[in-house]
């Protein structure tokens, strides 16, 4: 199966990437391409969908890895929610991303938003 990707920006600085498929050698190049086109000073926070995601392989791994390196850079936040069981238990085991990264559902990553966004209203 390949790999669909979807980007849904908003005006809020946040761009939402939801991935439908497999994530491998064969298709990482492709979502490569769709996260560098993102520009990170528009999108400072990219949240990445695996809830359709049904493998990743190590070429996968990297791309998202080389995202989250790219956006924190520039200051950014690359968050990943609904990983499938199987895609989780890879995280996990390789430990590509810090698990404060990545989120079970939409509701955990609101929340994680919201404590974000209210720390940074205290701090000003």
């Amino acid at each position: 199966m390949a790999l669909k990707i979807e980007v849904l920006k908003s005006d809020s600085g946040k761009c939402r990437i939801e991935l439908k498929g497999r994530l491998d050698t064969h298709t990482a190049e492709q979502l490569d391409e769709k996260l560098e086109s993102l520009d990170p000073v528009n999108h400072l926070v990219q949240i990445v969908d695996l809830q359709d995601l049904e493998y990743i392989s190590s070429a996968g791994l990297r791309s998202l890895f080389r995202a989250k390196k790219k956006l924190s850079a520039a200051g950014g936040q690359f968050l990943v929610v609904h990983p499938q069981p199987q895609v989780q238990k890879v995280f996990d085991v390789v430990k590509a991303l810090p698990s404060e990264g990545i989120f079970t559902s939409q509701a955990e990553l609101d929340d994680y938003l919201d404590k974000i966004q209210r720390r940074a209203r205290e701090q000003d």
